[in-house]
């Protein structure tokens, strides 16, 4: 099973590179397989790399539910 996350594009980077925050943490990908990528985009990520860009309002959904989740797991193993 494969899991790619929403995160937000802080900085462009040279030779197809990039800074994405992820809920507040930050992490080098590379952005080779986007055309046009901007500052403020939302990407899925997977392993490193932007698979596609997506909707800020569905990039929000998404990182809400993942710490649901979380929140849930964390709840069940008391």
């Amino acid at each position: 099973m494969c899991l790619a996350i929403p995160a937000e594009v802080i900085k462009l980077l040279p030779d197809d590179m990039a800074i994405v925050s992820i809920d507040g943490v930050s992490k080098e990908v590379s952005i080779a397989l986007i055309e046009e990528i901007a500052v403020g985009d939302y990407v899925i990520l997977h392993v490193g790399h932007a698979l596609a860009r997506i909707d800020p309002e569905e990039a929000r959904e998404t990182l809400d539910l993942l710490r649901q989740m979380g929140e849930v797991v964390a709840e069940v193993r008391r």
